[in-house]
């Protein structure tokens, strides 16, 4: 008698069988909530709201190129991309002198390798301070403070295979660099990350440059 009134009991509670899971709402996740980057589906049609937007682009207009759909942090990006700057300036010094120094029966082509780096390195300098000035910062040349913003080193070599080998470690360095800078930023501040995708592309081009001089030597 006792084994059918717990039966009777326990067949009043719902059972989570399959029938009552089709009624439990769905859960979100899956291939069709994948961010965009990695394949979601876009809205058919594009939507912008032109009176909010110029309403908006009235609105803190001191603050020009930031505003409302700027998604990174400004400040943070400012001292990074500073501290790029510095690295640059670094780089353009170093290359500077190893081209100045170059010696010996297989320097030519080294030495003009050198020289070019360095005119690339400056326009890279040059490209991130006005990157700077956009996002209403301002570029830290100050030579007394410039190595220790650097995230490379100025090393001056004893010959020129020395040389190469420490332009070939500054640009490790910096591709290294330039790389987490890219995923940090995100699509935060594409601008930004697009230069510095450019910069990267161009340190990795060097790289590859000191790593040949140093195989053939």
């Amino acid at each position: 008698m006792q084994a059918k009134e717990n039966q009777a009991q326990t067949s009043g509670h719902q059972n989570p069988t399959a029938e009552n899971r089709g009624h439990e709402p769905e859960k979100r996740g899956g291939a069709d909530n994948r961010d965009t980057r990695q394949g979601a589906q876009r809205p058919d049609k594009f939507e912008f709201d032109v009176q909010a937007a110029r309403a908006r682009a009235r609105e803190n207009i001191d603050a020009g190129v930031i505003t409302a759909a700027y998604g990174a942090n400004r400040e943070e990006v400012l001292r990074m991309l500073n501290e790029a700057l510095a690295t640059e300036l670094v780089c353009v010094l170093r290359y500077k002198r190893h081209y100045f120094m170059a010696s010996g029966i297989h320097a030519d082509p080294v030495a003009a390798e050198f020289a070019e780096h360095a005119t690339q390195e400056q326009d890279h300098a040059d490209r991130i301070a006005a990157r700077i000035i956009e996002l209403g910062g301002e570029p830290d040349f100050n030579p007394v403070t410039i190595a220790q913003r650097s995230h490379s080193e100025y090393v001056e070599g004893e010959n020129l295979k020395d040389m190469i080998r420490e332009n070939l470690v500054a640009e490790r360095i910096a591709i290294d660099s330039y790389k987490r800078m890219v995923d940090y930023i995100g699509d935060g501040d594409p601008t930004t990350r697009r230069l510095l995708e450019d910069v990267l592309a161009v340190e990795e081009e060097h790289a590859h440059d000191m790593a040949d001089f140093l195989e053939a030597g």
